[in-house]
C-alpha cells in the first residue's frame, strides 16, 4: 500500500446517499428491516441538525462518560523502543472502560428520541456490552445481550457486569460461538420486534446508516486527539495505530487525519495463531469481497462463499468481516493495515503493564504491536499515537490462564 494519499480526499463525502463507501457498505438486509432502517436514518439526520441533541450528547460524554480522555506519554516504552515518541489516546480511562461508551450514548439517545424502550445489543469481548447496560440502566430501558458462548467463558467478568447493571444476557449457542453469532441472533430478534426495539450495534459495520453513525459518534477520538496533539507538541503526529476488529475505534481515530497526508494511518488486525485458514481475522489477509450481516465489504469466506472460522486471543477483534469504510480507505490507498498474532500480543500486554502500569484491552495490545514496531525503526523526532482503545481488566484471567498462573 502506499505511503501517500494517491487523490485528494474529501471525507465527508463518505459515504453517499445509498450507505456506499465506494462500492463496499449499502443495504442488504431482510425487506422487515428496511422501515426501520430508513426510520433510524432519517432520525439520525434529525438529531445531530438539533443541537438540542448535540449538547446533551456532549453533556453526557462529559458527566457519565468522562470525556475528553487523556493524551499520555509513554515515556519508558518510548526509552524501551529507542525511536520515536510515543503517545497513548486513553480511550481505557472512560466509563466501563473502554471506547464504546461513545456510540451506546448516542444510539440511546436516538432511541428515546424514537420511542423506543427496548434495547438490544451484541457483544464479543463484552465492552460494548457492558456501555449498552450502563446507558440502558441510566435511562430506565430494557436491555437484552447477545453473547456468543465461547465469548461468556473467556469474558465472564464482563458478563456479570452486564447482569449487574440489569441487562438480560443470552448465551449464543450456534455456529462458532463467537461474536458473528451473536449478531446474527441480535438480527433476528430485531425482525421479530422491530416496532418496540432498537439494535444498538456495537461497531462500525452492518447496513448503512449504522456504519456512518457509530463513526460519527466515535469522532471525538480524533478529534480530541488533533487538538490534544496541537497543543502538546505543536504539530500533528507522524503516524495513528488502531486496532481493527468491525474498526470503531479505529474509524474514530482516524477520520479526522483522512486530509491529512502527513499522517500515516495504520489499522491493525488479529493474525491470531498465523495466516492459515481458520486461525486468524485479518481480513485483508485472504478476505474476498462478499456481504455480511447487512453490508458489502472484505469477509473471510471459502471459495463457496461459506463464512470461514475464525480466531485471535481477542474476542473483539474475532470477526469474519470489516466495517465498509475501512475496505474502501484501504482499497484507495489511504489506510494500510497490518496484523499481530498471538503471541505477540501475549509478551506486548506484559511489556506495556510492566513499563507503563497500564494494563491495556487484548485488542488495543494489537495495536501496540504495531505501534511499538513502528517507533522502534523511526527517528526520534517522530510522533507515534497509538490508540488505547480500552483497558485490559476484563482479559487479567484469560491471560493468567494462557500463561498457566493459578488466580487465588
Amino acid at each position: 500500500m502506499p505511503a501517500a494519499v494517491p487523490t485528494p480526499i474529501d471525507r465527508h463525502s463518505q459515504p453517499d446517499a445509498a450507505g456506499h463507501f465506494g462500492p463496499f457498505g449499502g443495504v442488504y438486509v431482510p425487506e422487515t428491516l428496511m422501515t426501520a432502517l430508513e426510520e433510524l436514518g432519517a432520525a439520525y439526520a434529525a438529531a445531530k441538525a438539533d443541537p438540542a441533541y448535540v449538547a446533551e450528547l456532549s453533556h453526557h460524554l462529559k458527566e457519565f462518560a468522562g470525556r475528553p480522555t487523556e493524551l499520555y506519554f509513554a515515556e519508558r516504552l518510548t526509552a524501551h523502543c529507542g525511536g520515536a515518541k510515543i503517545y497513548f489516546k486513553r480511550e481505557d480511562l472512560l466509563h466501563t472502560g473502554a471506547h464504546k461508551i461513545n456510540n451506546a450514548l448516542g444510539q440511546v439517545l436516538l432511541a428515546l428520541r424514537m420511542g423506543k424502550k427496548r434495547i438490544i445489543a451484541e457483544t464479543g469481548a463484552g465492552q460494548h456490552g457492558v456501555a449498552t447496560a450502563a446507558v440502558c440502566a441510566k435511562f430506565g430501558l430494557q436491555c437484552v445481550i447477545y453473547m456468543g458462548a465461547v465469548d461468556m467463558d473467556r469474558q465472564s467478568l464482563n458478563v456479570f457486569r452486564m447482569r449487574l447493571m440489569g441487562a438480560e444476557v443470552r448465551g449464543v449457542e450456534s455456529g462458532q460461538k463467537t461474536l458473528k453469532d451473536a449478531v446474527n441472533e441480535a438480527m433476528r430478534d430485531w425482525v421479530t420486534n422491530v416496532r418496540d426495539t432498537h439494535y444498538i450495534l456495537g461497531s462500525a459495520l452492518g447496513a448503512h446508516p449504522y456504519p456512518m453513525m457509530v463513526r460519527d459518534f466515535h469522532r471525538v477520538i480524533g478529534q480530541e486527539a488533533k487538538a490534544q496533539l496541537l497543543a502538546r507538541e505543536g504539530r500533528l503526529p507522524d503516524e495513528i495505530v488502531a486496532c481493527v476488529g468491525g474498526g470503531s475505534n479505529a474509524i474514530g481515530v482516524f477520520f479526522d487525519f483522512l486530509e491529512e497526508p502527513s499522517v500515516k494511518l495504520i489499522g491493525v488486525e488479529a493474525g491470531g495463531r498465523g495466516i492459515v485458514r481458520g486461525e486468524h481475522a485479518a481480513r485483508f489477509e485472504g478476505g474476498k469481497l462478499g456481504v455480511l450481516q447487512g453490508s458489502k465489504t472484505y469477509i473471510l469466506q471459502n471459495p463457496d462463499g461459506q463464512i470461514e472460522l475464525t480466531h485471535s486471543v481477542s474476542a473483539g477483534l474475532d470477526y469474519a468481516a470489516i466495517g465498509p469504510e475501512h475496505a474502501y480507505y484501504r482499497d484507495i490507498g489511504r489506510i494500510n493495515y497490518a496484523y499481530a498474532c498471538d503471541d505477540e500480543v501475549m509478551e506486548v500486554f506484559q511489556l506495556v503493564s510492566r513499563l507503563e502500569g497500564i494494563i491495556p484491552a487484548l485488542e488495543s495490545t494489537h495495536a501496540l504491536v504495531e505501534g511499538i514496531k513502528r517507533a522502534k525503526v523511526l527517528p526520534k523526532d517522530k510522533l507515534v499515537l497509538i490508540n488505547l482503545s480500552g483497558r485490559g481488566d476484563k482479559d487479567v484471567n484469560q491471560v493468567a490462564k494462557m500463561l498457566g498462573v493459578t488466580l487465588k
